[in-house]
């Protein structure tokens, strides 16, 4: 286990803002998680579980969290059927995709595009492009202060849009390991082929290249995107100081040059209000503010 003292929430979040906060703890191997409680105790702080920081706003100033780096590996390992497969919470979504990919199992080709780790798609539910994770999770490992690490079917966690809720009331948990199931072979060459395409109509609708937190609001419906609404309320490419709603796409926040935290939250206000006067409804956050 690794403590380090006042990490920059700037340097580890997709958006490039934020302050410091009181200490992170890097877990390196599983003897660690025994050990946890007793150092987030004598650290003190709000324990706060950051993977790439992909869908994170963090606020300035010294922040009282610490936060928690899970461990990651490259690639996966196999589960309990031929096609089913495990990774561990801190890897990176991309590269377990590429994993996938090599092994020629598809179903996961819809994910494409989103950074970010395993633990993290599994915490928010993500999806994309008709592909949801919940269809595909077998079963995930989660640590909890009081019970230590444990496993728990898919079948007794609560899924939703952007909603994962492993049935522990108020409790502080981590996913720690993720295992996917009903994955089918395909032909390598399929699945590429499927993951290329799926990128490159993200490239074209989506600023995947810039310093974005990803989509800043849910959806209020299916049949009302987000994205249209910010449009219709002229908010594509709207700027305030060095942050903005991309040109691309009028859900994804930007930061343009040296954008600041109070601009990213003024944005947020801003949409909020228009849609509010416009549609009648508030929108709400898929992004995750820090640091309140």
């Amino acid at each position: 286990m690794r403590v380090l003292s006042n990490p920059s929430l700037a340097e580890r979040t997709s958006l490039r803002l934020g302050g410091w906060a009181l200490a992170e703890v890097c877990i390196e191997e599983e003897q660690d998680w025994e050990k946890l409680p007793e150092v987030l105790h004598r650290l003190g702080g709000a324990p706060l579980v950051l993977g790439r920081g992909s869908n994170v706003l963090a606020k300035d100033g010294e922040l009282p969290l610490i936060l928690l780096r899970v461990p990651g590996q490259k690639g996966g390992s196999w589960g309990q059927e031929e096609t089913s497969v495990q990774a561990l919470a801190g890897q990176s979504l991309p590269g377990f995709l590429a994993f996938l990919q090599r092994h020629s199992l598809s179903g996961l080709e819809g994910l494409t595009g989103i950074p970010g780790t395993i633990g993290g798609a599994a915490a928010m539910n993500a999806g994309s492009y008709g592909c949801s994770l919940d269809e595909y999770l077998e079963r995930v490992q989660l640590w909890t202060p009081e019970e230590g690490l444990f496993w728990r079917k898919a079948q007794d966690v609560r899924f939703g849009y952007r909603f994962f809720d492993p049935g522990l009331q108020d409790r502080f948990w981590v996913v720690t390991r993720v295992e996917f199931k009903a994955l089918h072979k395909e032909d390598p060459q399929a699945v590429r082929q499927n993951m290329r395409r799926v990128y490159q109509q993200k490239k074209q609708t989506q600023p995947i290249l810039s310093r974005t937190c990803g989509c800043v609001f849910k959806n209020p419906d299916p049949e009302s995107p987000a994205g249209a609404l910010l449009e219709d309320c002229g908010l594509k490419g709207f700027r305030c100081g060095g942050m903005g709603f991309s040109e691309i796409h009028a859900n994804f926040m930007v930061n343009h040059k040296r954008g600041k935290t109070h601009e990213a939250l003024a944005l947020i206000e801003i949409a909020r209000e228009r849609c509010r006067n416009r549609f009648g409804f508030e929108l709400e956050l898929e992004v995750r503010v820090i640091g309140d």
